[in-house]
């Protein structure tokens, strides 16, 4: 596409560009905003997701003819917000928590240039089956829970705990896809749609 401006992926995550690279978007940069990701007292799981999406891009500077994609992922139970855990004691937990539970995963994207934001925020119910103590601690040992929302990644291991989701899979791993695509279109980053 001639002249499209440049994407600015604002986030180190290595999930976020493979899951760009799945509709052919190659970011021309990638610079991580360095927040904090602290959830206020009483914020709401989707107000707390939505805020930290925008507080990221507006964190980051952007030149002319740049477009900047940021997003942020959270796993709630009820209004509890289940952020990454601090270690392995926060991850067993949440795991019993969510056991043989329903849980929703929000992700909330912001895009901005120079003149305009837009956002989104998808969520997804999902459950886990119910997990023995040996299972947690197996999945706990393989430290695949580190540094995600929730202590799990469907995308590994974790996907035999959750039979049954209702939304997007993209979106639970850290970038709904429909969504990040419209989003891109809007901005000149991908061709419109036929």
């Amino acid at each position: 596409m001639a002249d499209r401006p440049r994407l600015i992926l604002g986030s180190g995550s290595p999930r976020r560009r493979d899951l760009l690279a799945q509709i052919g978007v190659i970011p021309d940069d990638i610079r991580a905003a360095d927040i904090d990701e602290d959830p206020r007292p009483g914020e709401r799981p989707l107000s707390y997701v939505t805020r930290l999406a925008r507080e990221k891009s507006e964190a980051l500077s952007l030149a002319d003819g740049e477009v900047l994609l940021t997003a942020d992922t959270t796993v709630c139970v009820g209004l509890r917000i289940l952020g990454k855990p601090a270690g392995a004691e926060e991850a067993a937990g949440f795991l019993r928590l969510m056991s043989g539970r329903r849980h929703k995963v929000i992700t909330a994207l912001a895009v901005r240039s120079a003149d305009r934001m837009s956002e989104r925020q998808v969520t997804t119910a999902l459950r886990m089956t119910h997990l023995s103590a040996d299972q947690i601690a197996t999945y706990v040992a393989s430290g695949e829970w580190e540094g995600k929302a929730g202590g799990y990644a469907i995308q590994g291991a974790a996907g035999a705990f959750i039979p049954w989701l209702s939304g997007s899979f993209t979106g639970v791993v850290g970038l709904p896809l429909a969504e990040t695509s419209a989003l891109l279109r809007s901005y000149g980053i991908l061709e419109p749609a036929r």
